[in-house]
């Protein structure tokens, strides 16, 4: 198997450069065994993808016996694999407000004290001395996020100013604990402010923001992109297939009932039905680019990351499969250029059915 040819690029203003696909491993400890995932660890590396992002919380859907799975996993194929760590780029991230997980930790919030420990538990778990992005997976503030469209001020619970949170994460890096730090699930403000203290204060600057991007969410074009454009913050793009919607595997036997595709993603836990890749409207819109994809001779997975691989905002794309075929398709995409005609067609059906998926 030879290298995909993956011209490294640089991450937000950081002297990281990345490759523009991103292994993501959230399903590693929950529909991939730890075998499977050190098999498809492998293949990324030898194909070229050495760039890695997990978190604290996984794998997903979260459950307190699988809670660090993923890391310990990746961790676990450090140490059996000497050399291995220097040649990957590591992200993970710490968990913001509980969101009804008490097993990550016993406040509600996420103070300075539990990024710190939430930070040294990930390096015990990955078998490492540094993360090379360390990154809030959501929002200390209360934002719309994870499907929700609405700020409500009413239902703000804020307890650690981001001064506070920059401060904790610059004496991670000043401890050498952590090199650089990203956000995740975020705003234009929270993005803007993050930037703004860090740059006032001296404090360490954000070099990426890893939001949701695929064709029935493209929320990110309604100003994040601007945001980031102009503050030289890069995009990390997660779910480019929306949980599977855009593989074309559920366009025939739905999300559930006796016809859904068994193991897949949706098909297999209710707790993602409930969220938005399980929304009707979200399912309707991707038959309808599947289709498109199909009219022009492209599978729907290929015409789904070409247009996150091509997109002039997408520094890298987060691609998680659960086999290490899955893994040479989402590659193997890499470098398709999409018709023009494609992409007019692409904007028509946005304009008619916007963001069902956002």
């Amino acid at each position: 198997m030879q290298k995909t040819e993956l011209r490294k690029v640089p991450l937000g203003q950081s002297n990281l450069h990345v490759t523009p696909i991103c292994l993501g491993t959230m399903v590693f400890g929950e529909q991939v065994d730890e075998a499977t995932s050190h098999q498809i660890l492998n293949r990324s590396l030898e194909r070229g993808v050495d760039f890695i992002d997990t978190a604290e919380i996984y794998a997903v859907p979260t459950r307190k016996e699988t809670f660090g799975a993923t890391e310990t996993i990746i961790g676990n194929w450090f140490a059996a694999n000497p050399g291995v760590r220097q040649k990957i780029t590591l992200a993970t991230k710490v968990a913001g407000p509980s969101r009804g997980m008490p097993w990550v930790r016993e406040g509600k919030g996420m103070t300075s004290a539990d990024i710190v420990a939430s930070c040294d538990a990930s390096l015990k778990r990955l078998q490492t001395d540094v993360i090379d992005l360390y990154q809030i997976h959501w929002p200390e503030r209360h934002v719309p996020q994870f499907g929700n469209i609405y700020y409500d001020p009413a239902k703000e619970t804020s307890a650690t100013p981001i001064h506070d949170q920059l401060e904790a994460l610059a004496g991670l890096v000043k401890a050498g604990k952590v090199r650089h730090i990203g956000l995740s699930n975020e705003t234009p403000w929270g993005v803007h402010e993050f930037v703004r203290q860090a740059e006032q204060h001296g404090l360490p600057r954000v070099a990426s923001v890893q939001n949701a991007f695929n064709l029935v969410n493209r929320a990110h074009e309604n100003g994040m992109d601007e945001a980031m454009h102009r503050l030289h913050v890069s995009l990390l793009v997660y779910s480019p297939l929306a949980f599977g919607l855009l593989t074309g595997k559920y366009d025939q036997g739905g999300i559930d009932g006796p016809d859904a595709p068994k193991g897949a993603r949706i098909s297999s836990f209710e707790s993602v039905r409930k969220q938005r890749w399980g929304r009707p409207d979200a399912l309707r819109a991707a038959r309808r680019y599947n289709q498109l994809a199909r009219d022009h001779g492209l599978t729907p997975t290929r015409m789904a990351l070409a247009y996150c691989y091509t997109k002039w905002h997408v520094t890298s794309t987060i691609i998680g499969v659960t086999t290490v075929a899955q893994l040479d398709e989402d590659i193997d995409a890499f470098g398709t250029t999409l018709p023009a005609e494609v992409l007019v067609e692409i904007d028509k059906i946005r304009w008619e059915i916007r963001d069902p998926a956002m």
